[in-house]
């Protein structure tokens, strides 16, 4: 019999068909989500990080330990030698469908990827992914929103402003654009084991698929409208509020919880305090953008949203999340097609996703691997028949 500090949680009936909500089935080394403190990074408060070079948070995830000077410098060489995506790859993502949502297109590179640059290798090929995914997210922002052909990666920049050269946006600011982004692939890197994007990429990887293939079906799950699309849902709906007024504001939220509508932005599964992330990036939308009207309307609805749903018994959390203002920051500094957003949301969760692959494929139980995820189902509705009766 397991000892009673063996047992982590009883599951009865009624946790049946609930998505396996609370329910423990691993361990996680990369991150963890506290209720008050939010999310951390192999035990370092977001907070702490988000102001480093986005390569010295990436090695935090894959090696478990900030590098020192020396270490930084080589990972960062490291990465900057992998940098190069084939051009068969641009190739096919000019021929895809432009009605194919950005998303769609993110997958299909991602095996494209695969298809012309995989090693087998689960670390190698997370490290590849590193490096290359933003010159793929960057050409297929240009091709898709015609902004003309992808521009050759610059191996001398980091890679969030390698990121910024590569895009190339029309009419941006490359300093605000870079500091709105660095702050956003740090702060979306990995986010605990359990969430439906990293949850199915380790389930993929498990029957032994590679990199390439389990961040695709990593990506799939992203897509849903349930899961990332948070951040483009929470700017439509600073727009749809139209004021930074309080009183209107007050006005729409109260009317808009009497019809039954959510509140986008506020509110979290874990959480009970408003997130780290969230307060990192109202703070960047201070330094950069205080004067944009849809900024300015997103932080009265900090202010007022919180105090209504306070006032709301069965909310257990009325404060903002990491979504609340990231797509409206993001709109401010020259990204205005928010179905991009969850492709932005992509490229900085494939990190932590990779990064937790890894640990699973190839550290796991002293090295043998987590087992093929096989969760058990009990069948329902299946009396014994037969077709002579």
């Amino acid at each position: 019999m397991a000892a009673e500090d063996d047992v982590l949680f009883t599951i009865t009936r009624a946790h049946l068909d609930t998505g396996l909500r609370g329910i423990p089935v691993g361990t996680c080394g990369t991150s963890a989500v506290d209720p008050i403190k939010g999310v951390s990074y192999v035990g370092y408060p977001v907070a702490e990080l988000y102001e480093l070079e986005p390569e010295a948070v990436v090695h935090l995830l894959f090696y478990k330990h900030l590098p020192s000077d020396d270490e930084l410098a080589a990972f960062k060489a490291d990465l900057r030698a992998r940098v190069g995506m084939p051009a068969a790859v641009v190739e096919a993502l000019k021929v895809l469908p432009k009605e194919g949502h950005p998303m769609e297109w993110l997958i299909s590179g991602l095996m494209y990827l695969g298809m012309t640059s995989k090693t087998g290798d689960y670390v190698e090929d997370a490290k590849n992914v590193v490096a290359r995914a933003p010159e793929l997210v960057a050409a297929i922002f240009r091709i898709r929103s015609g902004w003309g052909d992808p521009i050759a990666p610059d191996p001398s920049k980091n890679l969030i402003d390698n990121f910024v050269h590569m895009l190339g946006v029309p009419d941006a600011d490359p300093e605000r654009l870079g500091e709105v982004l660095r702050a956003f692939y740090v702060l979306h890197l990995d986010h605990g084991g359990g969430n439906l994007s990293t949850f199915t990429g380790k389930a993929v990887a498990s029957g032994l698929a590679d990199q390439y293939a389990s961040l695709a079906a990593s990506m799939c799950a992203l897509y849903g409208p349930l899961h990332g699309r948070a951040n483009q849902d929470c700017l439509n709906f600073v727009r749809s509020v139209g004021t930074d007024d309080e009183a209107e504001v007050e006005r729409f939220v109260r009317n808009a919880l009497a019809n039954g509508d959510k509140i986008y932005g506020f509110g979290h599964a874990v959480l009970r305090a408003e997130d780290p992330r969230a307060t990192i990036q109202y703070a960047v939308g201070e330094r950069i953008c205080p004067d944009d009207p849809l900024f300015r309307t997103a932080v009265t609805l900090r202010k007022v949203a919180v105090g209504v749903l306070s006032g709301i018994d069965k909310v257990s959390n009325p404060y903002p999340n990491v979504d609340a203002v990231s797509g409206t920051l993001l709109n401010a500094v020259g990204l205005t097609d928010s179905n991009f957003y969850t492709v932005l949301f992509g490229l900085s969760r494939m990190t932590g996703i990779a990064a937790q692959i890894i640990d699973e494929r190839e550290r796991a139980r002293g090295g043998k691997g987590v087992p093929i995820y096989r969760p058990k189902y009990i069948a329902q509705g299946q009396p014994p028949r037969s077709i002579r009766d």
